[in-house]
């Protein structure tokens, strides 16, 4: 049996040396490179990298010249014969300071960035490996300009440009993540995605309404996961990466594998992750309204305050995670592909940390309070045609089926009674996107799209010492369904190489039914029954008047329905206050107008400017309310003030951002970037208050060395302060989540961290990374955060890649 394996590896390997098989690679990362195209000086043949970057040069005699052209980099040629004395590897020097990077997010199909006028932000796969993201709302904070709020460190709600949440659009594939329970306040779900299976990040800066849905007010997450990767012809391909990551500050242990298995016409990938992390320390060096001095624990059957001995030790808020994917890729020719992706993850239970550190009458309240495992598991499958037909070019069918599950468990101290609420959603969903090119200056893309929502939800209170489980109400209508039925149209047309235009519109209807159960509450209502609808659209122009600049002038509108969150939710928002239902919501609708410049300044400098404003009527927020003409009722065995979520007259986020490249050497180069955003609510009886989701001024400034093995970066990461007249009321309600000023008052002080980050490729197959985040060991919380940011962390990171 032995012999035979030997036999058959040695003819593997003469038959891979006699493909004459070469390595493309990057030689800033000394990752590999796809899509670089490789041809003779006549250009009678030509060859493309695979995902590997793997490309055979057989057909090319060993006198020939052989160039190599990519999209971001710059051209190289060589004389084949040559390439035997560099180990068959070439290595591309990255073209930075052009404009030509392709992107998805737009319209679902590959445009040139020059094409498009709103901004968007590329995250690449070599830019996450490098940032060594423990959760992907790490991934988007090291962008530089998606801003992340969290309450506990399982956690990680995205903001950007002054809106969150249901204001913002997550996808993973092209399929849309957000359901009919995403809440105004912060949401965690985005720390579902896998950070080592995403492939590419692209976050559209602003409305994304007409491709992605009415309700992208704010922006666009796209999160496109890595493909399994084909055979070259003949060969069978096995290839993989195992990692292992420990983080010092939360005691991070991390593990990673992926394999794929490449045939012709058929190719798996399977990714496995698993993540544990114990409690979160904090900084040294700042606030000592952030330290947890002491924390409630049960010891014989009794809850105890304990001092804690270690206050930087932010005791109950560790928890672990596991991440698992599957790919099957299947093209039995150049017209037709289909791809079946399976995604499942699931956490432990885990604090909200938040919830931990609130107070009543200077005593801590709460004995427990922690979320369920948060589960999300995606199925979907996409076929993909070309054709040369009337009505399209290319096609594309995506039909998913989501389920999400999660949970809230608390118990006031010295109680004996725990409260459950466990919500689960169904989410179906159909999408069909076509493209049709006319000519080489005008494309047209078009589609259709329908979401079905089902939301079960429960509640329960069991007496953690008799056992005994008696119902509760219940965080959402039971039975409650959200439908999305959608289509869109957009053109893109280049009026010269110095003009392009691109535009469309969306119609979306959005039906909404609840049924209210009356069991626990006097509601003066049975049920909220909503259908509605309404026309968005966006017209953009991209002017180059040189090769310096591109001038980018976006004008779009949004519109978002109430889900059942807004609709329908019960539930205790801020100390001494309850949100009740509101069936009478109507919709929101947002005016965005954007205008943007990039300019290259020869090979060395670029600039990314920025300015927006957005005007939102009709504005969804929570203020308070009446339940049957009384103002505050007893929730939670506490008398409450009645809340709910209410159209307000309007409301206005305006912004700019800076972004700016130096390159001194072609190894060493300066990126800052600068974000301020400012916004307002406003009542009809003209009284304004600051909005909430509107983040504090941020920026980061990085230098970078880069040589064929190391990678060197350091970093700054800068926040602005809140004074207490800056907060929105229901953070001026949350005292605990802040600072006191010296006149007593919450408020966010600024902050910022120092950071070192190296990546070395040992051998070929084995790379490590350290980093030392916060070196000064600062002690900062995130505006708006429930929990302390990480203070000194050491990060180390081995890959093995087959």
């Amino acid at each position: 049996m032995r012999l035979f394996t030997s036999v058959l590896l040695l003819f593997f390997s003469v038959q891979f040396a006699n493909s004459q098989t070469i390595t493309v690679l990057s030689k800033s990362s000394n990752s590999p490179i796809p899509d670089v195209t490789v041809y003779n000086k006549e250009k009678t043949k030509s060859a493309i990298t695979d995902f590997d970057g793997l490309v055979d040069i057989s057909m090319f005699s060993d006198q020939e010249i052989l160039h190599f052209a990519h999209v971001s980099h710059i051209s190289y040629a060589i004389l084949k014969s040559k390439l035997k004395k560099g180990n068959n590897k070439v290595f591309l020097e990255a073209n930075e300071n052009q404009l030509s990077e392709i992107v998805i997010s737009i319209s679902k199909w590959e445009q040139d960035k020059k094409d498009i006028a709103q901004k968007i932000v590329s995250i690449s796969s070599e830019d996450i490996e490098m940032s060594t993201p423990q959760t992907s709302a790490d991934l988007l904070q090291s962008s530089g300009q998606v801003f992340i709020q969290k309450s506990q460190l399982g956690g990680g709600s995205p903001i950007i440009r002054g809106f969150s949440t249901n204001r913002l659009l997550l996808t993973v594939d092209g399929v849309r993540m957000n359901t009919a329970i995403f809440r105004g306040g912060n949401v965690q779900n985005v720390i579902s995605v896998d950070p080592f299976t995403i492939d590419r990040t692209e976050v559209i800066l602003g409305p994304g309404s007409v491709v992605y849905g009415s309700d992208a007010v704010g922006g666009v997450l796209n999160f496109y996961t890595a493909q399994p990767t084909f055979a070259s012809e003949g060969e069978h391909k096995f290839s993989g990466n195992a990692l292992a990551r420990y983080a010092s500050a939360s005691q991070e242990k991390t593990g990673h594998i992926d394999f794929n298995i490449g045939l012709e016409k058929w190719a798996f990938l399977t990714s496995v992750s698993y993540t544990d992390f114990d409690d979160l320390k904090m900084g040294s060096h700042g606030p000592d309204d952030y330290l947890r001095t002491e924390f409630v624990d049960r010891i014989n059957g009794e809850d105890v305050v304990v001092q804690n001995k270690d206050p930087e030790k932010q005791v109950f808020t560790g928890y672990n995670q596991i991440n698992l994917l599957q790919k099957i890729h299947f093209k039995p020719n150049n017209k037709w592909d289909f791809n079946v992706g399976l995604i499942y993850t699931t956490t432990s239970d885990y604090p909200r940390y938040d919830r931990l550190i609130r107070r009543t009458d200077g005593e801590l309240r709460s004995a427990e309070w922690y979320y369920g495992p948060q589960r999300w598991g995606m199925g979907n499958f996409q076929v993909y045609h070309k054709s040369e037909s009337d009505l399209y070019n290319e096609m594309k069918i995506t039909a998913a089926y989501q389920y999400f599950e999660e949970s809230r468990n608390d118990r006031d101290f010295g109680s004996d009674v725990l409260s459950r609420t466990q919500e689960q959603v169904d989410v179906y969903s159909l999408n069909l996107d076509f493209e049709k090119k006319f000519n080489d200056k005008t494309s047209f893309y078009y589609g259709l799209e329908y979401i079905l929502n089902n939301v079960f939800s429960e509640g329960s209170e069991r007496n953690i010492e008799s056992g005994l489980v008696k119902a509760a109400p219940s965080r959402y209508p039971d039975g409650s369904t959200w439908q999305s039925i959608a289509a869109y149209a957009s053109v893109k047309n280049k009026f010269s190489e110095k003009l392009r235009f691109q535009g469309g519109l969306r119609y979306n209807r959005i039906i909404l039914y609840s049924q209210f159960n009356n069991d626990f509450f006097n509601f003066p209502f049975d049920e909220a029954n909503i259908d509605t609808d309404a026309l968005t659209g966006t017209a953009g122009l991209s002017w180059l008047p040189n090769d310096i600049l591109q001038w980018k002038l976006n004008f779009s509108t949004a519109f978002r329905a109430p889900n059942i969150d807004d609709v329908g939710k019960i539930f205790d928002s801020e100390p001494g206050s309850v949100v009740v239902p509101n069936p009478d919501l109507k919709p929101e609708y947002a005016y965005n107008g954007e205008l943007g410049l990039t300019a290259n300044f020869g090979k060395k400098l670029s600039l990314d400017l920025a300015t927006y404003y957005t005007y939102l009527d009709n504005a969804l927020v929570r203020r308070d309310f009446n339940l049957n003409g009384e103002t505050q009722i007893i929730f939670g065995d506490e008398l409450s003030n009645v809340q709910a979520i209410q159209n307000a007259a309007r409301a206005r986020v305006y912004g700019f951002e800076a972004g700016m490249r130096y390159d001194f050497t072609k190894n060493f180069k300066l990126e800052s970037q600068y974000t301020f955003v400012g916004g307002e609510e406003e009542l009809e009886d003209g009284i304004t208050s600051p909005s909430r989701h509107v983040s504090p001024q941020f920026g980061t400034t990085r230098f970078t060395f880069t040589s064929q093995k190391w990678t060197v970066a350091t970093f700054a990461e800068y926040n602005g302060q809140f004074d207490f007249e800056d907060l929105a009321p229901s953070q001026q309600n949350n005292a605990f989540l802040y600072a006191t000023d010296e006149n007593g008052n919450p408020y966010s002080p600024s902050w910022y961290t120092l950071n070192l980050r190296t990546q070395y490729q040992i051998t070929d197959k084995l790379k490590g990374i350290l980093s030392v985040e916060n070196i000064t060991d600062q002690r900062y919380r995130p505006y708006s955060s429930g929990v302390a940011a990480a203070g000194r962390n050491f990060i180390m990171s081995l890959k093995y890649s087959l």
